[in-house]
């Protein structure tokens, strides 16, 4: 059967980009721009990116406006404005491009509240802009979200350290639609094919000679962009990598009806946690729990009575994480590994019965949980394992 292909868009460094391209060119000459080409770089293609406006603001400045077109994605910023201003440069400044963030761009808590402008974004700027410059030209360039602020507040961003805005986050220009109801057929397939390609590979079973569980055909399911970036960096063969988006139910179920023997599921705390307590689709406008699974778990282990207040008190998990290592920190305790190691196990345990009620079919599941730096917090004994071979 035949999969619709939901249409993708493009990530907000790219509208931030078009639309400092069009400020600029109106700066060599002031005039209306329906749309300007950007260079995605990843993926290598040129693209036709619409401005709704552009004027000059004073001598040696202009400012030009995009809107947010992420496809068919359940994203927050469709059709979210993005400023850019940009002017010649002072005199003192020494780059040849100066990026700065302006209002509704994160600032960054862990780095000294600089701009949350990551790399993709800064080097799409640069290298657009770059070739409009003659030489020895300077410009300033301030991206402005006039909406971030309180877009922000509906994000997980400060989770990840980001306050006060959004980020211009990403590592390509395309916006894959992960939460549109079609790319959930296009997650499953992905999944078929690389089921049929581990077990061309060489099916050797469930378990080896030695009766350890094989990573042979062992999948890995990435809940997002994060899990992604971190598997790689550890090495985990993309071909055994499948991009979830937020149906993790569905598609453990799928591993079971193509007879994957082994999942090693790999995302962060604040969305996995949720399957320890039997909710397997992790879209938080559909369900969350995570403070009520931690606090239950930290009861189970015997925490005292006010720190399970304080854990459920928390504005998120990873608050509720950090007071916990603080926690552990001062009182020489151990409390992160066990409640985390708890959680993990449930987790396996979960998703193995999730996979058996529906599908009928025995899985071995393992889990690695990680923080907003991408720091690895735990992961289960068959996660541990899985993990060691596969990377």
């Amino acid at each position: 059967m035949a999969v619709s292909q939901p249409r993708s868009g493009y990530t907000l460094p790219v509208f931030a980009c078009a639309a400092a391209v069009a400020a600029l060119r109106w700066l060599r000459q002031p005039q209306l721009l329906p749309s300007v080409e950007v260079n995605l770089i990843q993926p290598a293609q040129t693209v036709e990116i619409p401005i709704q406006q552009v004027a000059g603001l004073r001598e040696g400045m202009a400012l030009a406006i995009a809107l947010s077109d992420p496809g068919d994605n359940l994203d927050l910023t469709r059709n979210t404005p993005i400023w850019a201003l940009v002017e010649w440069a002072h005199p003192e400044q020494t780059e040849p491009i100066l990026l700065l963030g302006g209002e509704g761009i994160g600032r960054q808590v862990n780095a000294d509240g600089r701009a949350a402008i990551y790399s993709y974004a800064q080097q799409l700027l640069r290298e657009n802009l770059g070739r409009l410059l003659a030489a020895g030209e300077k410009i300033q360039v301030t991206i402005i979200l006039p909406e971030g602020r309180s877009l922000a507040t509906r994000t997980s961003n400060a989770a990840f350290g980001v306050v006060e805005g959004l980020s211009l986050l990403g590592t390509s220009g395309i916006s894959q639609p992960l939460s549109a109801p079609g790319q959930l057929d296009l997650c499953l397939e992905e999944l078929r094919q690389k089921a049929a390609l581990s077990r061309e590979a060489g099916k050797q079973g469930s378990r080896g000679k030695d009766n350890q569980l094989s990573i042979t055909n062992c999948l890995v399911l990435c809940v997002g962009e994060n899990g992604i970036d971190l598997t790689k960096k550890l090495g985990i063969n993309p071909e055994r990598i499948v991009k979830t988006a937020n149906w993790l139910g569905p598609v453990l179920v799928e591993a079971g009806l193509q007879q994957v023997p082994a999942i090693l599921l790999f995302g962060y705390h604040g969305k996995l946690i949720k399957l320890a307590g039997g909710i397997f689709h992790t879209h938080h406008h559909l369900a969350d729990g995570r403070l009520e699974i931690l606090t239950a778990h930290g009861a189970e282990l015997g925490l005292p009575t006010p720190v399970l207040q304080e854990i459920f008190a928390s504005a998120t998990a990873e608050d509720a994480l950090k007071y916990l290592r603080n926690l552990d920190a001062a009182n020489g305790s151990d409390w992160v590994n066990q409640i985390y190691s708890a959680i993990t196990n449930q987790i396996d345990s979960r998703s193995q019965a999730y996979i058996r009620n529906l599908s009928e079919q025995d899985v071995r599941v393992g889990s690695v949980l990680f923080d907003r730096d991408r720091q690895i917090i735990v992961a289960s004994t068959t996660g541990a394992f899985l993990l060691s071979q596969l990377c």
